[in-house]
Order: structure tokens, then C-alpha cells, then sequence
């Protein structure tokens, strides 16, 4: 028998008119749950994969080479978002090293992914005696297509989200819904609890204590969070950014210039947007937010490649 898993409660944007009542988290089939952010993920990679072979054949390749990276980065690369998060989390499982095996308490960071795949289309362009940096513009399409579909797994775990706000994409989640994190429940989880499991993290803390501090009783007598939807931001940030690369392929000056403004891009808004969350990862015994130092680092890096190598590109012509 098949039923809807977690689906007492809804998800609003009130500031724009839209209440989604009954949201499932996913489906029970008999007593096995499916998530539906394992759903999301899988169509992100089967459309990034529909796409990288789409580019593939648009630019004189063979789609077939696409289909076979995949069936390699993609496995590999989920194990390096899982190795990634438990690094920044360890905490969490070096009493109960199984659980990193664990994946459907969630758990994946996408740059662990993503330093793999680059690996990736290094280590499978050099044995299949390819261009690594054309294979690289081609599958960053996909690898972008799906990120902009996967982050919608964090709308249906109600996760990923960021601080207060009362701005026009404000969203609404109930105290009681029990996909919220307990952070967010002051019933659950005391003030002074909480600052001590954030202790020398006070930026997250500042966050998470706002969004606790201005819990909304709506119209209906329920208490909610009212925060800012930060997995939103990213998927619309990366559409505009694939559409952008897209349209630049045919125009690109080098070989990995795409791969190279796609870092500089997502870095860039991922710089914005980590710093809006309140369930960021920190760099051992720091309030420092890893992704967001990472950010930095890739958006500088590869805005000094790009001007370096398109002066090369320059040179010889």
C-alpha cells in the first residue's frame, strides 16, 4: 500500500499568495519510506545527463562518452558530498562510524561533489586519451542543471533554509512540523542548549536565535518559522547561471573557460547565499563557515585563471 510520508503539514509564502497545504516529505510503501529529496536528486542527474549529451552532440562530440563519464562521477561524486559533509560533522558519527553509510538521515554537501567530479573528468579524459577541459565545459552544464533541480529536495525536507525575513519570498513552516530541525523549536531545544552546542559560533547562532525569536502566529492561531527560502535562491541562481554559460559556449576564448566562469559564478552566489543559512558547516573548531571560505577562495582563483588565460588566448592570435 502507498501512502504520503510526513504530510500533516504545508509550506506558505505568504507575502506572494501561495500556500501549499499537505506537503509529503515523500511516500511509504508499506513501512519503507522514499524520500523525496533522493527523488529530486536522481531526475537532477538524469536531466544534467540528458543535457551534457544534448551539448555533447551540439558541439560535434559523441554523447555516448557523457553516458559513460556518468555512470563513473555520478556514484563517485555522491560518496564525495557524503565524505565532505561527515568531515565538517564528524562529531556526529565517530561514535557510530555506520552511520556514515546512513544516507537516508541526509547528510551530502554539494562541493564534495563537485571537487570530485572535476577529479573525475581529469582521471576519465586522461584514460580515454580526451581533452579534459573540453569534457569539462560540456558535463559542467549537467552538473549545473542539476543543482538547480536538487535543491528543490530541501524544499521537501524543509531544510536548507535561511534566517528571518518578512521580504516578498518569505516562507512559512510550522513549529510543529516534524521535518523542522528541533534548533528551531524553543519547546524542544532551550536558549542556553542551543548556545552552548553553537559555542564559538556566533553568526549561526545570531541567525538561528532570530528566526526563534520571531516566531509568526498566523491567521489560522498555528506558530511558524518565517525565514528566508535560501535553497530557492541558489536553484534560480543557478538557472540564470546555466542559461548564461549556455548562450557563451559557442563564444568561449579556451578550452575550461566554461568549467572556469561556472566556479567563479556559483562560487560568487554561494558566497551570498551561505552566509544567509542557519545550517552551515564549520571548519574544525571555528565559527568559520567552510562553504563559504571555499567560495571565496574559488571565486578569486578563477576570476585570476580566466584573465590569465584569455590573455594567453590573446597572445597567440
Amino acid at each position: 500500500m502507498i501512502t504520503w510520508w510526513n504530510n500533516e503539514y504545508g509550506i506558505d509564502f505568504p507575502n506572494i499568495g501561495i500556500y501549499l497545504k499537505n506537503v509529503p516529505r515523500g511516500i511509504l510503501i508499506g513501512d519503507f519510506a522514499i524520500a523525496f529529496y533522493g527523488v529530486v536528486i536522481a531526475l537532477g542527474m538524469i536531466g544534467g545527463l540528458l543535457l551534457a549529451r544534448w551539448q555533447a552532440k551540439r558541439s560535434g562530440q559523441n554523447p555516448d562518452d557523457y553516458t559513460d563519464f556518468a555512470l563513473i562521477a555520478i556514484p563517485c561524486s555522491v560518496a564525495g558530498a557524503r565524505l565532505y559533509s561527515v568531515a565538517f560533522e564528524w562529531k556526529d558519527y565517530k561514535d557510530d562510524l555506520l552511520q556514515i553509510f546512513n544516507l537516508r538521515n541526509g547528510g551530502l554537501a554539494i562541493y564534495g561533489g563537485v571537487i570530485v567530479a572535476f577529479a573525475c573528468v581529469f582521471i576519465y579524459s586522461k584514460v580515454k586519451k580526451k581533452s579534459p577541459f573540453v569534457m569539462l565545459d560540456t558535463g559542467i552544464l549537467g552538473l549545473i542543471l542539476g543543482q538547480v533541480v536538487g535543491r528543490w529536495g530541501n524544499f521537501f525536507n524543509r531544510e536548507a533554509f535561511g534566517k528571518y525575513t518578512n521580504s516578498l519570498m518569505a516562507m512559512r513552516i510550522n513549529v510543529e512540523d516534524p521535518c523542522l530541525n528541533a534548533y528551531f523549536k524553543p519547546s524542544v531545544i532551550s536558549d542556553a542548549s542551543l548556545a552552548e552546542i553553537y559555542a564559538g559560533k556566533a553568526g549561526a547562532l545570531a541567525n538561528i536565535m532570530e528566526v526563534r525569536n520571531n516566531l509568526i502566529t498566523a491567521s489560522d492561531n498555528l506558530i511558524y518559522v518565517q525565514v528566508q527560502p535560501t535553497f530557492l535562491y541558489e536553484s534560480l541562481w543557478n538557472l540564470i547561471l546555466l542559461i548564461i554559460l549556455i548562450i557563451y559556449w559557442p563564444h568561449k576564448r579556451f578550452d575550461g573557460e566554461i568549467g572556469l566562469l561556472y566556479l567563479f559564478g556559483y562560487g560568487l552566489g554561494r558566497l551570498w547565499i551561505e552566509g544567509l543559512r542557519t545550517d552551515q558547516l564549520f571548519l574544525w573548531n571555528t565559527g568559520i563557515a567552510v562553504s563559504q571560505l571555499l567560495s571565496g577562495i574559488l571565486v578569486v582563483a578563477a576570476a585570476v585563471m580566466i584573465i590569465v588565460f584569455r590573455l594567453k588566448h590573446r597572445n597567440k592570435v
